[in-house]
Parts: C-alpha cells; sequence; structure tokens
C-alpha cells in the first residue's frame, strides 16, 4: 500500500499508462504478454487506492485501457491482458447513485411498528479497497458457501422442546379451523356467491391433474370445445400411470424435447408459429377487423360496480367483448372469477388495473426450453458497453419515459419510445430510462417500507416494432449471483400470442448477463457496510410482433387473486361426496386481506363408531407456501398440489382417506400483492418470523404457528410439515431438513453416542422423492441446522413441536442440471408435476413406516405392481 501510494505521489501512473500502451503497439506477435500483464497488476494495487483512481482517470486511462480491450477482445492469447483490463475499467468506473429520488420503496404502508428511513444521497469520501474483480464465467452451482461457524452447535438449542409459547387459553381459536376433529361434521354442501352461475365457471376437469404433458397438449389444442367435453375422448397421463411406467419413460421424452432442431428465434422467444399457423388465421383475421385496442385490453380496468352486479356484463365491457369473443378454455381458471377476487383484493396503494396474463390464463408450452447456452465472453462485452456509454455519451439518449414517482404524461406518444406499466398485482417497475433507440434502464421497486429486496420484477411494454432486438438493463438488483448467468432466462407474456391461442408464459431474451456494476448501495442500507455494489441483469428480447403488449417477469407471475380464484374453482369443480374441501381463513393479513386455510380429506364411508374412529385417527400433513413473494415457482408447486389432491387419481383418493391436509398456499398475501421479492408490508423477512411472532406484526405466522401448536396439543401434530420456496442459486429442486447429528458432525464435535440418538427417518421422503420426481434430486438436499436459520419454520416446527420431518422444498428458478429434465429449464407444468410427485412421495412415505397398516399396503398393492412396490418400499 505504502508503494501504491509513493507510485502516486511520484507521478507513476501516467508513466505506467504509457508504457503499457507502448508495449501493445509494439509487440505485435504477443511475445511479450506477460510483461504487459505485470504493468497491468502494477496498476491494478495502485488504483485500490482512491487518490490512485483519480490519478489513473485524470491520466485517460479508462480511454486508453478501452481502446485496447477493442483491438485484441477476441484473441485468446491476449487472456491474461484482456481480465486485466476489464477488471482495471471496473475499479476506476466513478462510482455512482442510482437515477432515484430515494432508495426506499415507492410504496409506504402504514404498518404497526414500521419505520421507514431516508438514506443519505452522497457518499463520504474515502479510500477503501476494491478487489473489483471480474466474476468467474462458469457454473458455480452452490449455495453461499455454509460456513462452519454458523452451524449450531449449542445441544439445547439442537435438542427438541416440544412445548407451548402461546398461552392455552388462545388454543381454543384454533378448533374452529379444524371441524374435522369433533367428527360431528355434516355433509359439505357447494356454496357459491350470486355474483356468477356455476354453469360459466366449470372449465375446470376435478377428474384430472395436468401433468407436464397432458396439460400441454390440451391447452395448445386448436379446438375451442369445453374442457370438460374434451376430456371424456383424451386419454390423459396420470400420475399412477407415470410411477407404473418409471423415469425411463420421461428421461426419453426429454431427450426428444432436446433433440429438436429449432431455429434461432424459437430457441430466443420459445414461440413456434408454424405448427398453430393455420389454426390461427381467421382469428388473426377477426383481431385486424375489430381494431382492438391493444392498451385496453392489456391493462383491463378493475370495475367498481362488479363485485355488487349480477350479470358478468356488468363489468368491463371491452373486457367481455373479448372473452366472448376470443374464448379459451383453461383448466382450473376463469378470467369472471379472477376480476371479481381482483376488485377485492387490496393493495398498498389501490391497483386499479389487473394484468392481461393473470386474467386471460396460462398454458404450459408444449415442449419444454433448454437453457440457454451462454455466448462466451458475455460479461465482458456488456461491461465494456457500459464503458462506451461513459466515455462515448453522445448517442445517449438518457430520457426517463416511466416513473412511479413521475405518474404525469412521461410515455412517448411517438413509435420510438416503448411504453411501460407496472400498476397492477404484483407488478414491480419503478423507473425506465431510454438509455438508445432500442435500449432501456430498468429500475425494480423495493419491497413496501423497505429500501432493499430488489429481484423480482413483473412489467408491461407495449409500442414495439417486430423483429427488433430490444435491449433491457435493469440496473438495481441485489443479490451477488444469478441462474441468468447459467442458463436461465426471464419470462415473456404476448397479449396478441394468448388472442391467436397461444396464452403462455414462456422463456425468454438472448445475451444474458448478470453482473456488478458501478451504482454503490449506501452505507446505510447495509447497516453502515461501505463497498456493496448493485448488479445488472441485462438481455435483449425480440418480440413477435408489431404494436404487441407484452409482459416481462422474473418468473412465471401467480397472484394472489389468482390463487384465491383457483381455490374457489377448485371447491365449486370437485365431488363434494368424494372429497372434503374446506376453505377457511387463517386470519387477516396486515393489508386487510384474508389468508386462505385449505383442508382436504375424504369423509367417512359411513356414521359406523369403526369408520369414525378411522377418520379420527387420520394423521394430518402439513404444507405452507410462498412466504417469500418472489419466489412465485412455490405457488406453482403448491398449485400441482392442491389439483393432484383434489383429483379422482387412486393414488389421491387414498392419501385421502389416510390423512388430513392442512395447507396454507400463501403466507405472505400482501408481499406478492405489491410485488416485493421477500418481506411482508412491515419490511421483514416473515421467515425469519418463527421464533417469536406476534399477531399484531406478523398475523399469518403468528396463526400458522398457533395452528400447529394446536394439533400438537390435541396429539395430532403433522406426520410431515414442509414449506414450499424458490431458490436462485442452484438447480433442480430438493429439500433442506434438520438433523442434530448430521449438524455437530459437520461442525467437528466430538458428543457422546448417547446424546446422538434421533430419528433418521428424517432422509426417508427425500430418498423417497429421488426415485420418484423428475425434478427433484437428492444430491443438493441438507439436513443441517444453522445459527441464521433458527427462526424460519422449518427449525422452529422441528425444534418445538418435535417434528422431526420437517423441511423446507426448494424450487429452482432455472431448471435441471441433472436427471430426466437435465439441461431444460422449468416450466409451470414440471413445476405442477413436482407438487403432486410431492404428495405421492407422501403415501409411500407411510408405506414404509413401521406404523402402516395391513389395510393401507394392500390397497396400494392393488394400484402400484410388485416390482414398484419393491422398488419404492426397500427399506
Amino acid at each position: 500500500m505504502s508503494n501504491s501510494r509513493r507510485a502516486v505521489n511520484r507521478g507513476y501512473v501516467n508513466s505506467l499508462l504509457r508504457l503499457h500502451q507502448d508495449w501493445h503497439s509494439r509487440d505485435v506477435t504477443n511475445t511479450y504478454v506477460m510483461i504487459r500483464h505485470g504493468l497491468l497488476l502494477c496498476l491494478r494495487h495502485i488504483v485500490a487506492l482512491r487518490s490512485g483512481r483519480e490519478a489513473f482517470l485524470a491520466a485517460q486511462g479508462m480511454e486508453t485501457l478501452f481502446c485496447i480491450a477493442q483491438t485484441c477482445l477476441e484473441n485468446k492469447d491476449m487472456e491474461l491482458v484482456i481480465s486485466a483490463v476489464i477488471q482495471l475499467l471496473r475499479q476506476c468506473y466513478p462510482v455512482s447513485q442510482l437515477p432515484l429520488v430515494t432508495a426506499s420503496s415507492a410504496y409506504t404502508f402504514p404498518a404497526p411498528g414500521s419505520t421507514i428511513s431516508e438514506l443519505p444521497h452522497h457518499l463520504p469520501e474515502e479510500d477503501f479497497d476494491d478487489d473489483g474483480d471480474e466474476e468467474m464465467d462458469k457454473d458455480s452451482d452452490v449455495e453461499a458457501t455454509k460456513e462452519d461457524d454458523d452451524l449450531e452447535t449449542d445441544m439445547s438449542k439442537l435438542s427438541s422442546k416440544p412445548g407451548l409459547d402461546i398461552p392455552e387459553e388462545e388454543l381454543a381459536q384454533y378448533g374452529a379451523m379444524c371441524p374435522e376433529l369433533s367428527c360431528s361434521f355434516e355433509e359439505l354442501e357447494p356454496k357459491y356467491g350470486d355474483e356468477l352461475s356455476i354453469k360459466d365457471t366449470l372449465h375446470a376437469n376435478h377428474h384430472h391433474i395436468p401433468s407436464a404433458a397432458s396439460l400441454r397438449q390440451h391447452c395448445f389444442n386448436g379446438e375451442h370445445s369445453s374442457w370438460q367435453q374434451e376430456r371424456e375422448g383424451t386419454v390423459h397421463r396420470s400420475i399412477l400411470n407415470m410411477v407404473k411406467t418409471g423415469k425411463s419413460r420421461v428421461q426419453s421424452s426429454s431427450q426428444q424435447r432436446t433433440a429438436t432442431n429449432v431455429n434461432q428465434s424459437i430457441q430466443q422467444n420459445g414461440l413456434e408459429t408454424d405448427s398453430y399457423e393455420h389454426d390461427t388465421s381467421d382469428i388473426q383475421t377477426s383481431l385486424e377487423k375489430a381494431a382492438w385496442d391493444i392498451e385496453e385490453i392489456s391493462s383491463p380496468r378493475i370495475t367498481a360496480s362488479f363485485p355488487n352486479s349480477t350479470k358478468p356484463e356488468e363489468s368491463n365491457e371491452a373486457t367481455e367483448k373479448l372473452l366472448h369473443t376470443h374464448a379459451k378454455h383453461i383448466p382450473f381458471h376463469d378470467p369472471h372469477f379472477y376480476m371479481a377476487k381482483a376488485m377485492c383484493t387490496r393493495s398498498a396503494v389501490g391497483f386499479k388495473t389487473m394484468a392481461f396474463p393473470d386474467l386471460w390464463g396460462h398454458c404450459p408450452p408444449p415442449t419444454a426450453q433448454p437453457m440457454l447456452d451462454r455466448k462466451l465472453g458475455v460479461q465482458r462485452i456488456k461491461i465494456l458497453e457500459d464503458v462506451r456509454r461513459l466515455l462515448q455519451p453522445s448517442d445517449v439518449i438518457n430520457k426517463v419515459v416511466f416513473s412511479l414517482e413521475e405518474p404525469g404524461p412521461l410515455q412517448c406518444s411517438i413509435s420510438n419510445c416503448l411504453r411501460f406499466h407496472s400498476e397492477f398485482e404484483s407488478g414491480n417497475l419503478r423507473k425506465a430510462i431510454q438509455v438508445r433507440e432500442f435500449e432501456y434502464d430498468l429500475l425494480v421497486n423495493a419491497d413496501v417500507n423497505s429500501s432493499q429486496h430488489q429481484q423480482w420484477f413483473y412489467f408491461k411494454v407495449s409500442g414495439m416494432r417486430a423483429a427488433v432486438p430490444y435491449r433491457f438493463n435493469i440496473i438495481n438488483c441485489e443479490k451477488p449471483n444469478s441462474q441468468f448467468n447459467y442458463g436461465m432466462q426471464p419470462t415473456l407474456y404476448s397479449v396478441k400470442e394468448a388472442l391467436l391461442g397461444q396464452p403462455a408464459w414462456i422463456r425468454t431474451g438472448s445475451e444474458i448477463c448478470y453482473y456488478k456494476n458501478h451504482y454503490r448501495q449506501n452505507a446505510a442500507t447495509m447497516d453502515g457496510a461501505s463497498g456493496k455494489h448493485y448488479y445488472t441483469l441485462t438481455f435483449a428480447v425480440t418480440f413477435p410482433h408489431n404494436e404487441d403488449a407484452c409482459f416481462l417477469a422474473y418468473h412465471y407471475p401467480y397472484t394472489y387473486s389468482t390463487l384465491m380464484a383457483h381455490l374457489e374453482i377448485l371447491e365449486r369443480s370437485i365431488d363434494h361426496r368424494e372429497v372434503y374441501f374446506r376453505h377457511d381463513v387463517l386470519c387477516q393479513t396486515l393489508g386487510g386481506n384474508p389468508c386462505p386455510l385449505v383442508t382436504i380429506t375424504a369423509f367417512p364411508e359411513s356414521n359406523s363408531p369403526e369408520h369414525l374412529e378411522q377418520f379420527r385417527c387420520r394423521p394430518y400433513q402439513v404444507i405452507t407456501a410462498r412466504v417469500h413473494p418472489g419466489e412465485s415457482n412455490a405457488s406453482w408447486v403448491m398449485k400441482g398440489t392442491l389439483e393432484f389432491l383434489v383429483s379422482d387419481d387412486p393414488v389421491a383418493k387414498l392419501l385421502r382417506e389416510n390423512f388430513v391436509f392442512k395447507i396454507i398456499p400463501m403466507l405472505n398475501p400482501d408481499g406478492v400483492i405489491n410485488g416485493n421479492h421477500r418481506c411482508s408490508l412491515r419490511g421483514e423477512d416473515l421467515n425469519r418470523q418463527w421464533l417469536f411472532p406476534q399477531a399484531h406484526l406478523q398475523p399469518t405466522i403468528y396463526h400458522a404457528k398457533g395452528l400447529l401448536h394446536y394439533l400438537s396439543s390435541t396429539g395430532r401434530g403433522p406426520v410431515v410439515f414442509c414449506d414450499f420456496h424458490g431458490h436462485s442459486q442452484k438447480k433442480n429442486v430438493f429439500l433442506y431438513g434438520c438433523s442434530m447429528k448430521e449438524t455437530l458432525w459437520q461442525a467437528g464435535c466430538t458428543v457422546g453416542e448417547s446424546a446422538l440418538l434421533e430419528d433418521v427417518s428424517y432422509r426417508t421422503l427425500p430418498k423417497v422423492l429421488d426415485k420418484l420426481a423428475p425434478a427433484f434430486t437428492m444430491n443438493s438436499c441438507s439436513f443441517l441446522v444453522e445459527k441464521s436459520r433458527a427462526s424460519t419454520a422449518r427449525v422452529v416446527v422441528w425444534r418445538e413441536m418435535g417434528v422431526s420431518r420437517s423441511y423446507t422444498m426448494e424450487s429452482s428458478y432455472c431448471g435441471c442440471n441433472q436427471g430426466p429434465y437435465q439441461g431444460l429449464q422449468f416450466g409451470t407444468g414440471e413445476l405442477e408435476e413436482m407438487g403432486a410427485m410431492y404428495c405421492l412421495g407422501l403415501l409411500i412415505l407411510e408405506l414404509k413406516s413401521a406404523s402402516c397398516s395391513h389395510r393401507l399396503l394392500a390397497r396400494a398393492s392393488t394400484l402400484l405392481n410388485a416390482d414398484i412396490l419393491e422398488y419404492h418400499l426397500q427399506r
């Protein structure tokens, strides 16, 4: 460091730059690359100082090295030089504040106990060390490394200590949520609202759980007959059949998909126009004749009259006309239900429009999409483009075209500017700045009442030209790495494609890169820590139609209103003589939205004492999801779980007859509604509140924990507790569990064998799923208990309620790097399939248990052949 200061004080920076430039111009055969690299290393040490960077910039070091990089970027012999040049350019790029008035969220909510802190606008000048290392260009598919010092080694905290941390008198309130325990229930009758008739909503099929294959086959059928009419003549592939045929069938199918040759435009946009072109010519003609207002269609207004209306015609007139003209029946979805639920949903700012994809619905594409092959050196190219913008600003427009803080007429009315919109449920775009004609910098909103957690995005873009690549740079991401660097693509939904018969979210984007940029996180945001940067996600999209309205999202969106509509459609479509389906309200959220609680089981065969006793003794399975709003993949897995459990699949019937399922499908409705990535309306991570939740601050966690305590107090603690999540750093689907023994062993603690006795059955379910589910891998599972996870659902339920099989199930945002789906990105079909496979895993787990009844084993034997049973029941 002292040598670096001396070099700055004596004016050596300019000399080193000129010396390197001289070697570069004269060493045309690249014989002395090591000397040139050594000179750059000297400069790197110098620019670690603020004064060194100032001297480097004054000597026009940025311009010099930028020109050098341009001349040898493609030369593999110059790898050492290029790497050092890029690192120097990154270190010396002037640090900037984000182009925002404040880092705090554009949305606020007067939640109890929340504090909104204003951040200072300027960073203090200081000498700080910044390594500026270029991110690795290889796939490091590992979760943030678990440090041994984070492992819990305190035996008192690892030991299970079931007990109540809630007054016993308060437990009684949860009895109303478990009427099945009283055995004095009556036959449930469907309870429908007055606003819609049942015949208008039965597009759902309760006899079939859509699989990754069959759902696609139906959704892209050119016919427009109803789902119920179609199903009778269609052979569907049930979960049971999938198990009987084994994983090999799935594997061969996925290999066929990946072997299919598709052109570059299809790879980028996931659109296959030839296969359905002949079916859509009439629709295309009607679209042109009708002269639809694409802006009005794509963002239909939530009409105030709708909740009180008795006829669908009283709702949005344009929407009704569209639904009548281009009706598309999607399983377990109805636009009228969605509109009704969206009107009842309360947001922090009072959204007045809906997003077209949520209203219209989504069907998985007919084929899975492969992971994107990353272009070699793409990160360097994007960094150099940033440097070019700094050094050659003549072509930079730098015009704000959308801003939540400036709701005035920012949008361009002329054709050379895209139009943006995000003020709808789960939407999250704060600002859009036009950089060049076809390039935009985007900033996503921080979580409500927070200044952090910018990762999730969901917004509408319109006014585009077809066949023109548009570049989007989301410049205020926070995570230090992302699966966008390793094959993952954002998702896109085209309104025109939906009206042409393909209502689907598809993976899209080319030249995708995620890297650290020159914007600095404010020290106040990071609790005083300095040197933290924002990250840029950059990708190019070529839109399929002129003047379309398209929606772009971090992952397949799944809104709260979608869930509430889905639950009501499920309740209406099931056979209430076969399925006990109860939809209760766990509690009201801080934002005034009901948090749903679903109970699924089977009625007793009769009112005989024997059958009532069997019903009374059914063990519980508890499943929760979506505590983190940005993890929308968890909701798609949950959707598959719910639809499977109410289906007529023989395995689902067996599960209902032997278990009671308590399901909280969305633990953080407010966060989902308002486009948060991680937090509640108080700006806090609800999955870190399980130790001491408070009813007035974290109501959903408080009452979810209270319900679990109530079940435990009646001797009915769950056999398995599982919380569905999404993972941004790893591929596949996997489980995190809890093991005292494995944690102490990993930490190197020596404890007597008597103290390490524990139920090792926590490994059984992941082993079963590893054999069953194409997307699941045992290799990524972990059973270590970390200190930093002490307040999560998984650890608290394990320790305080004595549930040895307490899990977090993580689903990748990206896809699989092993197994039958290797090389493929997850679609919603694969995620729903995982939800169904999880249920089947619970059945196999019960069959493997010592307490499994002979009756259940005998019934399972009639469903699963001997080979399958032997395969899965190996102990």
